[in-house]
């Protein structure tokens, strides 16, 4: 007798499992027969069983693979996992962070378009704004985070994306994301246009923050960082609704920053343990944030969960918990520079790594100045609020006194 074969469910995000789950398992919630490990579909094209499959890729059946630059079933099954994750319809998984970030804004805009954006934002895109954009066309128009009322005087007919960062990079600065959407909603409605609001949740993650939840339209987010987790992938993704995803994978085939299938099989991977890393990160990074608020070398520490931080009622207003990015600024010793202070520190380090990036379970630091906000003029770094005595710490899953006392030791040579 034939074994009855089990039908395929479809669960959604919005289930109750939980995010650990989802992480695991993504969509495959149901009995088959297969690998646990995804399989790694190392090809750049694909073998059709007979023409027939040419003629239905060509009347626009998605279900046919054709190139991997199109698609691929690893990457697929990475996107899924994330968009059930993030609590989004669809997902798309590009080469890097800016490769997903610059694809989804040229999918929303086009020559005469204006981009309305928080100043505050990580140097790659700020500087692609800056530098690339005007060659297009494009108008960005910056608002400030705490002056979102001005979104309406900013906002015009040419305005089709309003974009941020909240927590920003590297000054930890909060944007309120209930009050963007409420002002760009409302700016839409006097225009008669649509805004799409598109954020970058790279440092706060789904753990720490749904933007969804507040009716943000699109997320986007370098992969390579916590979603990874190891340091050892260049990825990207942006997640939102299936009829903009899918205007941003067909714009992918053209600009060409496709996924790679084995750094999708490396992210899914990495998934699988994202929920336990993230939580030790956001543990050990409120830990040494509280060490540090007391050191005599630390002139002042920006992180979301300190009651001394600025907007710390807005953090536990839109955050669950405050990440795993602690900021420093130094107080450097009579006669010498801050930015001479901040390299001795960071050179002295032993538990820690010197390195540009972040999200890994390894602590890095780095200093902006001469990284994420490199080329920028004084008046530039300004607005940003970078100062050359900054060094941004990316707290890993380390034991917290080893980090503790690694800090306390390196600062006594600021």
């Amino acid at each position: 007798m034939a074994k009855k074969r089990l039908s395929k469910p479809t669960p959604r995000a919005d289930q109750g499992l939980s995010l650990a789950t989802r992480a695991i398992h993504g969509n495959k919630l149901y009995a088959f027969r297969g690998p646990v490990a995804t399989p790694i579909y190392q090809t750049s094209t694909y073998r059709f069983q007979s023409s027939e499959d040419a003629i239905r890729y060509a009347k626009g059946d998605p279900s046919v693979y054709v190139y991997t630059r199109y698609h691929n079933p690893t990457v697929r099954d990475v996107e899924e996992k994330l968009a059930l994750m993030e609590h989004g319809e669809s997902a798309a998984m590009f080469s890097s962070g800016m490769a997903a970030i610059t694809t989804a804004i040229l999918a929303v805009t086009k020559p005469g378009s204006e981009i309305v954006s928080t100043p505050a934002l990580y140097g790659g895109t700020y500087r692609w704004f800056r530098d690339e954009l005007p060659k297009n066309n494009l108008a960005v128009k910056y608002v400030h985070a705490d002056h979102l009322d001005q979104i309406d005087k900013l906002a015009t007919t040419k305005t089709t994306l309003f974009y941020f960062e909240t927590p920003t990079n590297p000054t930890l600065d909060l944007v309120d994301i209930a009050e963007v959407v409420r002002r760009v909603r409302s700016a839409e409605k006097k225009l008669n246009t649509k805004i799409l609001v598109m954020l970058d949740n790279t440092f706060a993650t789904i753990i720490n923050q749904d933007p969804f939840r507040y009716g943000v339209d699109v997320i986007v987010e370098s992969a390579t960082k916590y979603l990874g987790g190891h340091s050892d992938i260049v990825a990207g993704v942006v997640i939102g609704k299936a009829d903009f995803i899918k205007q941003v994978k067909g714009l992918a085939k053209h600009h060409g920053g496709c996924a790679d299938p084995f750094a999708a099989y490396l992210l899914s991977r990495s998934l699988k343990t994202f929920d336990l890393r993230v939580r030790k990160q956001n543990e050990n990074a409120l830990a040494l944030a509280t060490a540090l608020e007391k050191h005599n070398k630390v002139k002042q520490v920006l992180y979301p969960g300190l009651p001394s931080f600025p907007k710390y009622f807005l953090a536990r207003k839109q955050m669950s918990a405050f990440g795993g990015m602690v900021t420093i600024e130094v107080r450097p010793s009579r006669g010498r520079s801050p930015i001479e202070s901040v390299v001795r520190v960071c050179d002295n380090l032993r538990v820690a790594v010197n390195a540009m990036s972040l999200g890994g379970v390894e602590t890095l630091v780095s200093i902006p100045v001469y990284s994420s906000h490199i080329f920028m003029s004084d008046e530039e770094l300004g607005r940003h609020g970078v100062t050359p005595g900054m060094i941004r710490i990316s707290v890993g899953i380390e034991g917290i006194d080893d980090l503790v006392a690694d800090f306390e030791q390196a600062l006594s040579f600021a």
